[in-house]
């Protein structure tokens, strides 16, 4: 769930019936107080049975009648009457104006972790940045460049991420025909628009703000080409897949920019292209649990985005500069990937006079060794070889990549 600043989402406790809550709370708060110390000012038993109706009347016998189980010491000013209940109801009034002063949310809402006051964050404790490392340009594939942050020797890898580029293709540089095994391909276009085809027939065009999700599993050949003139601008990230899944069959999911959730709200924009935010969920599905959301915010927007605890996360910037984890840490500026500590979420400011764009991606770990040779990721190095072996005669998988050539 995402809070912001002004009309936050306050994440208040899903109850079956919350009317009743509340309309019982305004009972005891407003309205019982009075009567008890009504009840303590009469000393006979009349007086007590004609009260009863009342609490009765507001579902509240349970309330009344236990006054007894408290002790039976006298009330200073009022005469005892050892056959009624005012002797023991000084304490009470006492315990119920303390009762009357906390706030409504101490009283009932026990969720306390997913309420925000006044856009500052709920978390029990926050995420700050404790890596930075700036992505820089590289060449890959046919000329390519690519701006590669995840998958340098600064950042080799970060379970379960494997790579994360930035790429800025022109024509007639891209990625030609080539293999994968044993993760996922995670395609976002920002710019311009890919073209992608692979041996089993699959072909398509992804613009910008496209998604394409590829699971490699035991094997995919493809190529990915610029399909626009001028620039062509993406990230592409490589998920790993846990060792029962890395032998899974292909599959792809992809989603036209209209059909990517969305929500606008406080000056903060959110793409959710997996996970979940604001309470609404993509709905992509992830093999390797995932977030991936696409926030922009405008000067002065700022925004609290709750990430699990045991997963690692980060942030890539795209545009702009801000402040992440610390309100009074120096900005960080676009094409820095920034690591993020142990917590329960992200608070993130703009307090520059232009937009900030970043992409925030959290995943759980999957805690397996990972061996890797280019486009193979496996577990052991017996393992790459057989990938070698398969993908250099055609088997397991790789049955189609010896006669098959994209057509560009």
């Amino acid at each position: 769930m995402s809070l912001i600043r002004g009309g936050m989402n306050r994440g208040l406790p899903s109850f079956s019936r919350k009317a009743d809550i509340i309309q019982t709370q305004c009972i005891i708060l407003h309205v019982l107080p009075f009567n008890l110390v009504e009840f303590g000012r009469r000393t006979n038993k009349a007086a007590w049975r004609r009260q009863r109706p009342f609490c009765k009347m507001n579902g509240l016998p349970a309330k009344c009648t236990r006054i007894k189980n408290m002790t039976r010491r006298p009330c200073a000013g009022i005469n005892f009457n050892p056959h009624s209940r005012s002797a023991s109801i000084k304490p009470f009034i006492i315990l119920i104006s303390v009762f009357c002063l906390l706030p409504p949310c101490l009283l009932f809402f026990h969720d306390l972790s997913s309420m925000a006051d006044h856009g500052a964050p709920s978390f029990e404790k926050p995420r700050l940045v404790v890596k930075k490392v700036l992505a820089k340009s590289q060449e890959d594939g046919d000329g390519a460049s690519v701006r590669r942050s995840i998958g340098r020797p600064e950042l080799r890898n970060l379970d379960p991420f494997l790579m994360l580029d930035e790429f800025t293709v022109s024509a007639p540089a891209g990625f030609p025909d080539h293999p994968h095994r044993g993760f996922e391909t995670v395609t976002y276009m920002l710019k311009g628009a890919f073209t992608h085809q692979d041996f089993a027939g699959h072909k398509g065009t992804i613009r910008a703000g496209d998604l394409q999700w590829m699971t490699a599993g035991r094997g995919i050949v493809h190529s990915e080409m610029p399909a626009a003139d001028g620039e062509n601008q993406g990230l592409q990230l490589w998920i790993n897949l846990s060792s029962k899944d890395k032998m899974m069959e292909p599959r792809y999911q992809e989603l036209q920019s209209q059909e990517i959730s969305r929500v606008e709200k406080d000056g903060v924009d959110v793409r959710i292209i997996a996970g979940e935010s604001f309470g609404v969920r993509s709905p992509v599905y992830t093999q390797t649990p995932t977030m991936f959301l696409d926030f922009t915010l405008q000067p002065g927007a700022e925004v609290h985005q709750r990430i699990p605890e045991s997963w690692n996360a980060f942030v890539y910037i795209v545009d702009g500069e801000g402040l992440f984890g610390d309100p009074s840490a120096a900005p960080a500026a676009s094409h820095h990937v920034l690591v993020l500590g142990d917590g329960d979420g992200l608070s993130v400011w703009n307090r520059s006079e232009r937009q900030l764009r970043f992409a925030l991606i959290g995943g759980q770990p999957l805690k397996e060794p990972v061996v890797q040779h280019g486009p193979f990721v496996m577990n052991t190095h017996a393992e790459i070889q057989q990938a070698f072996h398969d993908y250099q005669y055609g088997r397991n998988g790789f049955e189609r990549a010896r006669k098959w050539k994209s057509q560009q």
